[in-house]
């Protein structure tokens, strides 16, 4: 029995840069259908400003606080910043500029916000202040940020209170992070909430953030809600949660429960924090959506993610477009992805760039592609230095493909080294080639824990292969304990000997269900063995009468029909038995002179019993001195038959004696019968 795992290709753990000129892009673009962005478009930037919001000041002071943008700080995972306004006109500050001169509260507001976007502070200052003491919530909320840009952080605080308290969602939403940051979380929650419930997207979003932290199920409503309202981040968080809703149950979202000091256990959902029941087809349909927004919206883990839906959905131009897009705005994942997606469209060159722009940015799994096809190129030596590139980027699959390398190379000390290596980290295919090593070197005991721990760890492989060691050391019923386990992960030849157990056992119909399974997976064997169980049941079929037609196959004959045609000599014979049986002489022809072919003395028999019958006596002795050959006693019987008819004496005697040295005893019989009458004859 061949253990599995000795020489396996590259496992590929995953399919999943800075902008380089020597790519490609325009032939990328042109066969994904993807525009190219420019560096506004790919840069991601942030959502959740590290300083507070600059209110965009009005006209009217009635609506004066209700807009807002956000500083960008150049954080990678959220979502663009709001644009920023484009500057006054000279005539147009130097008109507010007088109206507050003059004493003009919203002018004053205004100014003061112009100012500080600007980066004036000293000038925003007294403009401020000055619409501050007017009542000015807008003007409170940014002297807060002008203040905490001053490093005054508990005064931006208390201006920003009172422009919270006076109805600021912006102010609401930088108090609340201010009381996160020291650490006061109940402090931060009210706040937060009070932004949010007013529909300030920043503060639903921080909210989520605060409750996610904590565990508590509350925190999708708000993603949801800061979703809604142009949120790339907060889309992108919205479908990553909704992904894992997917696959685990809801309350297992926020890993383990937390305990506060309200209570034990998850902090307490308020009404209409729950997370909306459904499907989990409606959920992925669901985060699909999100990603999609978030990824149309400039955020490249967004798009990485959308390409690997449509990839999987068997969308590969549009998983390219994304998987592109997102590449471009920096997303070594992406660039490892699109180089696998090029490489199944055949086009290896493209991919091998894109896997290097990938491996250069750290990825470990563009490295292991690298050293693959630098493998298969026989480039052994720069195939290793990918492979440890791989390693030396933390994926143990590099440690695992050096070992596969050293293997194929027949240097099993160093192969044993590296898949001892990635074995110790975790790597279950490597503790099973690791296994097989040591098998092979006649350690079957520092073998069997290897195989364990990988087959434990979930290897098919090494699940068939200690079932081949436990039957080995003729320990039936743990080695089809192991089978089982194999057979029940769609290994095929672990079926195979399921069934095999299970008919030594009686057990006809659970045998032949695994046999159909190992059959169906392409096993000849199998495919034999459930023809043989067919066989049994059902009666010798009849040859066709004279004006008949000749009987269809039967299930049956199929299935030994599928074993010949794999080169399995025993179905080869069967098969063309049974095509004889219903009168198709040509394909039992063609069957038995496969089988015989290939060296089976009961398909050359056949074939020479066809022969003779159709006239062909000398290639039909031909055959039947083969079969003899080879230990057939029928066959030297006949050819001992052959020579009597022909006068051919001492010719018949010898063939007699083979056949009465070969057997069966009927053939020993009649042959022992025959050889004295020719002796009789010879003397007479």
């Amino acid at each position: 029995m061949v253990f599995m795992g000795d020489r396996a290709t590259l496992l590929e753990t995953g399919r999943f840069v800075r902008r380089r000129n020597h790519l490609k892009g325009d032939a990328l673009n042109a066969a994904f259908g993807s525009p190219v962005l420019r560096d506004k478009e790919t840069t991601d930037t942030c959502e959740t400003p590290g300083t507070p919001e600059i209110i965009k000041a009005t006209e009217t002071a009635k609506t004066a606080g209700c807009a807002a943008t956000a500083e960008n700080t150049g954080n990678e995972e959220t979502g663009p910043a709001e644009s920023t306004e484009s500057p006054e006109s000279a005539a147009i500050e130097a008109r507010h500029r007088r109206a507050a001169d003059a004493g003009d509260t919203a002018s004053m507001s205004i100014l003061g916000a112009l100012l500080l976007r600007r980066g004036d502070l000293d000038g925003a200052e007294p403009y401020l202040r000055g619409a501050t003491a007017e009542g000015d919530r807008a003007a409170a909320n940014n002297l807060g940020v002008l203040l905490h840009q001053r490093g005054y952080v508990d005064d931006a605080a208390g201006w920003w209170r009172v422009a919270a308290v006076a109805g600021s969602a912006p102010a609401a939403h930088a108090l609340g992070r201010h009381y996160r940051e020291r650490g006061d979380e109940p402090g931060a929650e009210y706040w937060l909430r009070q932004s949010a419930e007013q529909g300030h997207a920043l503060g639903a979003y921080a909210l989520a953030e605060l409750l996610e932290h904590r565990g508590d199920v509350g925190a999708e409503r708000w993603l949801r809600a800061a979703a809604e309202q142009g949120h790339r981040e907060a889309a992108y968080r919205l479908a990553r949660m909704l992904d894992r809703y997917v696959d685990d149950e809801p309350h297992d979202v926020f890993g383990p429960p937390r305990t506060g000091p309200g209570g034990s256990g998850r902090g307490a959902a308020r009404k209409g924090d729950r997370p909306a029941a459904g499907s989990a087809t409606g959920r992925a349909g669901e985060a699909e959506q999100w990603y999609r927004q978030a990824a149309a919206r400039g955020h490249r883990r967004a798009a990485l993610h959308l390409g690997a839906i449509l990839e999987r959905r068997g969308e590969p131009k549009e998983a390219g477009r994304w998987y592109l897009i997102s590449a471009k705005a920096g997303e070594a994942r992406a660039a490892c992805a699109l180089g696998f997606l090029l490489r199944d469209a055949g086009d290896e060159e493209s991919a091998a760039v894109w896997w290097l722009r990938a491996a250069q940015e750290g990825d470990g799994n563009a490295a292991n592609a690298l050293g693959a096809l630098h493998a298969a190129r026989g480039e052994q030596q720069t195939a290793e230095r990918w492979y440890r590139a791989a390693m030396d980027a933390g994926d143990v699959n590099g440690a695992y493909n050096l070992g596969l390398l050293c293997a194929a190379q027949d240097r099993t000390p160093q192969a044993e080294q590296w898949y001892r290596r990635a074995a110790y980290a975790g790597h279950r295919e490597a503790a099973n080639a690791l296994a097989v090593l040591l098998l092979q070197a006649d350690d079957a005991t520092g073998a069997e824990p290897w195989f364990s721990k990988a087959a434990e760890a979930g290897s098919v492989d090494a699940a068939f292969n200690l079932g081949i060691l436990y039957s080995g050391r003729d320990e039936d019923r743990m080695a089809l304990v192991w089978y089982e386990r194999a057979a029940a992960a769609g290994h095929t030849e672990a079926a195979l000997q399921v069934g095999m157990a299970l008919l030594h056992q009686g057990e006809e119909q659970e045998a032949e269900r695994h046999l159909r399974c190992a059959a169906g997976g392409g096993s000849a064997e199998a495919a034999f063995r459930l023809a043989g169980v067919l066989d049994s049941r059902q009666s010798p079929p009849g040859a066709p009468a004279l004006g008949e037609s000749m009987p269809a196959k039967t299930e049956c004959e199929e299935w030994y029909e599928r074993a010949a045609e794999q080169g399995h000599r025993r179905a080869q014979v069967r098969a063309g038995m049974l095509a004889a049986a219903r009168g198709d002489m040509d394909s039992a022809a063609r069957w038995y002179r496969e089988a015989a072919e290939a060296g089976s003395r009961n398909g050359a028999f056949n074939l020479g019993l066809l022969l003779a019958r159709e006239g062909s006596e000398p290639e039909a002795a031909l055959w039947w001195s083969r079969a003899a050959n080879d230990g057939h006693g029928r066959a030297a019987l006949r050819l001992a038959l052959l020579a009597a008819r022909r006068g051919e004496l001492g010719e018949g005697q010898r063939w007699c004696a083979r056949a009465v040295e070969l057997g069966p005893a009927e053939v020993a019989e009649r042959a022992a019968r025959l050889r004295e009458a020719l002796h009789q004859e010879l003397t007479a």
